[in-house]
């Protein structure tokens, strides 16, 4: 009977400590599930120590870029290579879809701006709320694309497919430089398909119910006219060859 007995407890001993190993692991799922919940909704990214390291990385990017642009000019004209030619029209596409060429004509104006200070602020409201984030500026570059745009700039800077930029907090991080809101995003292209497209957007319809909720601020107006300068941090873009004479089919 005692070693019966004994046997019970040992199984049930091994049964609790079974049962205590599945209680913490599901423990631990529960909180790491509720630590990345929530990341479909307007979400600030407030490291601003962030700030500094991003300038700082920068400006050491454009400074090898410049050291990597000059050797490629130098050897380039050590080689002498000769560069293809292209349709006119091909080449003035590229010219304005690279920010190489500066270009004008009618479009649109949005800006967009942190909520007034001073705000009384009320659960669920939060100040993360009443300042433009990243995903607000991106929300509206993608509309304003896919309405058809053809040239874009962000706060004057013109946009290519090469730009990048980030925001701390309520700065934004644009090809190396810092600024500060209203952020203004300037676009040519047909004045009502633009319109529609910022239109059927859902997620520009989330911000203008923060809009409505504690005045961020929202303007869209249609412009008769245009000007967006050409992009200042980009190099004239080379082509590679391979030698003359070479049989590229063999």
């Amino acid at each position: 009977m005692a070693e019966k007995a004994v046997h019970r407890r040992s199984r049930l001993k091994s049964n609790v400590s079974v049962a205590i190993v599945l209680m913490l692991a599901a423990a631990m799922f529960s909180i790491s599930a509720k630590l990345n919940s929530g990341n479909q909704h307007r979400h600030p990214e407030d490291l601003v120590s962030l700030l500094r390291v991003e300038t700082e990385r920068n400006q050491a990017l454009e400074e090898r870029t410049l050291e990597l642009q000059e050797q490629a000019d130098r050897l380039t004209e050590e080689e002498g290579t000769s560069r293809p030619t292209s349709a006119p029209q091909v080449s003035l596409s590229s010219q304005i879809g690279s920010g190489a060429l500066a270009v004008s004509g009618p479009g649109m104006r949005v800006t967009l701006s942190d909520a007034p200070p001073g705000q009384i602020i009320e659960p669920p409201i939060t100040v993360d709320d009443l300042v433009v984030h990243q995903q607000d500026l991106q929300a509206v570059i993608s509309a304003l694309w896919a309405g058809g745009a053809e040239a874009m700039t962000l706060q004057g800077q013109r946009v290519t497919p090469l730009t990048a930029f980030k925001c701390v907090g309520n700065v934004l991080l644009l090809h190396g430089r810092v600024f500060s809101p209203p952020y203004v995003v300037e676009v040519i292209g047909d004045p009502e398909t633009l319109n529609a497209a910022l239109d059927e957007s859902e997620s520009i319809a989330i911000y203008k119910q923060y809009v409505a909720a504690v005045g961020l601020g929202w303007q869209a107006e249609k412009v008769n006219e245009i000007s967006l300068p050409a992009a200042s941090n980009i190099s004239s873009l080379h082509y590679a060859g391979v030698p003359e004479g070479t049989d590229i089919w063999q």
